[in-house]
């Protein structure tokens, strides 16, 4: 167990919160020490968004107790909680964009001069120094809407500073960071730690436990498994104590198995501005990485396979036929599917049921004289459900209310309803949880097995090297190298990916 001074920064005893009939924490003890970072993880549905909330005033425990710095708190709200020294940042912080930075940062606890009147100087200054502690360059005067994703989290760590924070919580905080935002983000984490400040990150990368983190707390099923220093586990250690299986059961490496006729073949493709001269091809029952770094051109060359963005030259063959994409739907009745990045905005309809987003595609077919065949309808949902064992209460269940894991396992439904030969997958594992991330490779690797051609396009490395047969690089644009996966490593693509320039991929 990890070694703690006698007045931790966040203690929790016995946190216990079930909503009706299920059981989202029980009994989770565990301290966070002074001056620590402290990870938090655990797979999808672990509990660890619901102990924030309790831990920040949103929402109430059925039992146990919350310590911070030593001395019991019940906060009734984030802003309790804020002025007691505990900030919590989320992965899509809430700032209000029509307000300048200053605005937002001192919003709640803005300073106040005579006659109770805002003192707009001060609040600039106290938002300058809050940005010069942190070592940020941002104008306080700045229109908030005009920020970018790293740029919010360092207003919504500014605005914790300047209300004397003990414990920074950041939850996934580097998902839709680059690499560069997401060193200034663990400079300011290191430099808070420096301070005796504590911060809990709350992360699926666990790649990031060894660069930032200190200790490390792993959730499973609502319950508190342990608390160890991160110097003490391995990565493989940490996986096991989240989904109580070993790494190794979770990521088996890819066996390539004998491919067949040439699925998709592009050559010469090109988009003025975004890529040129692309030539590639795949065969069915291959599974073909896409890697490089981000805004290379990987996922426009897809979408434009795909007839999204039709390409301005060069040919497409889809089962050895030329094809010219013209729009999405006509190539996916051409039997090539393709699953985007952003599944929440582009791939499946939100407020829709389950049922709805797996058939919405084929919804024509399930028709006889015009009507819904709704028992058809039903029937190939629940096949749906089985086959890619998507966790819900059933298949009239709303997507929204569904993990990241499961949401993605149902736009793979939706899309492979159509029997697609080709399947083009983008970051297809994004901001998932480990054990969802391993059904995820499962799912492909099966598909490929039944003879389907695979294009998968991410930025995980790890993930790129144990899934394919063979790896295409992208660079500014260009095809820079086809390589077989068994010869290739990280850095290897690294190597192609920055044309030896010694840039840094984006590897998650």
């Amino acid at each position: 167990m990890t070694d703690v001074s006698p007045s931790p920064a966040l203690r929790v005893e016995g946190i216990t919160k079930t909503y009706g009939s299920s059981r989202a924490l029980s009994d989770v003890s565990f301290e966070v020490a002074k001056g620590r970072v402290h990870a938090l993880v655990g797979e999808n549905g672990a509990g660890k968004s619901t102990l924030v909330k309790i831990v920040t005033g949103i929402i109430g425990a059925d039992h146990g107790k919350v310590f911070l710095g030593g001395k019991p708190v019940r906060f009734h709200n984030p802003v309790d909680a804020r002025r007691a020294g505990l900030a919590a940042v989320y992965q899509d912080p809430k700032l209000f964009p029509h307000l300048d930075v200053a605005e937002n940062i001192t919003m709640g606890n803005a300073p106040v001069g005579r006659f109770g009147m805002l003192d707009r100087k001060q609040m600039y200054a106290l938002s300058q120094a809050a940005f010069d502690e942190l070592g940020v360059s941002l104008d306080p005067h700045a229109l908030t809407a005009g920020l970018s994703v790293a740029e919010f989290q360092f207003v919504e760590i500014a605005r914790a500073i300047i209300s004397d924070l003990q414990l920074l919580i950041l939850d996934e905080p580097t998902s839709a960071l680059t690499p560069a935002e997401v060193e200034k983000l663990f400079r300011i984490v290191r430099d808070l730690r420096d301070q005796g400040k504590s911060v809990m990150l709350i992360t699926h990368r666990l790649e990031e436990l060894d660069l930032i983190a200190d200790d490390v707390t792993i959730l499973r099923d609502g319950a508190h498994v342990g608390t160890y220093p991160v110097s003490e586990v391995t990565r493989a250690d940490i996986v096991q104590k989240m989904v109580g299986r070993p790494l190794d059961s979770l990521f088996a490496q890819r066996t390539p198995g004998n491919a067949g006729a040439e699925a998709l073949r592009v050559e010469g493709l090109g988009l003025a501005g975004q890529f040129s001269d692309v030539s590639f091809s795949i065969r069915a029952g291959e599974i073909v990485g896409m890697a490089g770094l981000v805004g290379s051109g990987r996922s426009e060359i897809a979408q434009s396979c795909f007839g999204m963005t039709p390409p301005s030259r060069g040919e497409v063959y889809l089962n050895g036929k030329r094809v010219k994409p013209r729009s999405p739907r006509q190539m996916l009745g051409l039997g090539l599917a393709y699953l985007p990045e952003d599944r929440d905005a582009q791939g499946l309809i939100m407020a829709e049921s389950i049922m709805a987003n797996v058939t919405l595609p084929i919804v024509g077919e399930l028709a006889r004289l015009g009507v819904l065949d709704t028992a058809a309808q039903r029937a190939v949902a629940e096949e749906a459900l089985a086959t890619y064992d998507v966790r819900a209460t059933g298949i009239d269940q709303i997507v929204s209310l569904l993990s990241g894991g499961n949401r993605q396992k149902v736009a793979f439904a939706r899309w492979l309803a159509t029997k697609p030969s080709v399947l083009i997958l983008d970051e297809p594992t994004h901001g998932i949880d480990v054990g969802s991330k391993a059904q995820v490779h499962h799912i492909i690797a099966r598909l490929a097995d039944t003879g389907l051609a695979i294009l998968v396009i991410s930025s995980d490395l790890p993930e790129v090297l144990a899934i394919s047969d063979r790896i295409l690089v992208i660079a500014e644009g260009e095809l820079v190298d086809d390589i077989e996966a068994a010869t290739a490593t990280q850095e290897t693509i690294m190597m192609a990916a920055t044309r030896s320039t010694g840039e840094t991929v984006n590897v998650g």
